[in-house]
């Protein structure tokens, strides 16, 4: 009818560098960076927990640094590098993934590739230099806890998730 404005697309194509990989992918502009990951790319290692950031299932690193993909708007992010769970091992595990694995720090595992994510996230940044909590050179359990703390796993496994980063940070 004359005078009505046009619906909006809802649709855009978005560029995306997973794992080392370059996409182009049609997606409608409210679609999340994690529903991105799952279910146009299959990459399903970062899971929906509780869909509102709070539990850290679907933590990637985006653009380097660790993300709730849940909260990510996959528009917004046109152009960005994205590394998930399946992104981090080579012919070898990650060194995150192996301490995992020798210090037990999963049970279910729902939770753990967004564990696994964080904790390369969280030790990269203590890598660029970004200040220790206790100001120490030492990476410390307590701060593991305090810089993991969006991270939630409902079996308790934080022993061992916390004996596994403390290693892999060493």
């Amino acid at each position: 009818m004359p005078g009505e404005h046009p619906e909006p697309s809802q649709r855009a194509v978005v560029g995306l560098r997973v794992n080392g990989e370059d996409h182009r992918i049609d997606v409608d502009t409210r679609a999340s960076l994690l529903d991105v990951l799952r279910e146009q790319l299959g990459l399903t290692g970062a899971k929906k927990g509780c869909d509102h950031g709070q539990c850290g299932a679907c933590t990637v690193l985006l653009d380097g640094r660790r993300a709730n993909a849940c909260l990510a708007f996959a528009v917004a992010h046109d152009g960005a590098e994205v590394r998930t769970i399946e992104g981090l091992a080579g012919e070898d595990l990650h060194p995150v993934q192996a301490a995992f694995v020798e210090h037990d720090g999963f049970q279910c595992g729902y939770c753990t590739p967004g564990q696994i994510c964080s904790a390369v996230g969280m030790l990269d940044e203590l890598a660029r230099g970004w200040p220790s909590f206790a100001g120490g050179d030492e990476l410390g359990a307590d701060e593991v806890r305090e810089r993991m703390s969006g991270n939630i796993c409902r079996c308790g496994a934080y022993p061992g998730i916390v004996a596994a980063i403390l290693e892999a940070g060493r």
